[in-house]
């Protein structure tokens, strides 16, 4: 299951596209869910934290990624009288 679980996180594939081999996904995700609801994933990454920091592997940077999702025009609430946010801007420079 922890293999699974690892794998899962590691290729970044949905629950429901785990490979067979790994078993039913839902009880992957079942046994993914209850530990992660007991505090037991947290113990792992406390005591391997703990195990690198002794070791000197950890240097404590921070990374901050600025990557910037955004939705397609139609995705939004936002009725459009124009062609969109380009045509209005154009509209009112035509107009001054």
């Amino acid at each position: 299951m922890v293999e699974a679980i690892i794998y899962r996180y590691r290729c970044g594939v949905a629950w429901r596209d785990l490979p067979e081999v790994f078993g039913p996904w839902q009880t992957v995700w079942t046994w993914h869910r209850r530990m992660a609801a007991d505090g037991t994933w947290d113990e792992v990454l406390a005591a391997l934290t703990a195990q690198a920091d002794a070791a000197g592997g950890l240097d404590w940077s921070i990374a901050v990624d600025s990557t910037i999702a955004r939705a397609h025009q139609h995705a939004t609430n936002i009725a459009r009288h124009t062609g969109g946010w380009v045509e209005l801007q154009d509209s009112a420079g035509r107009a001054a």
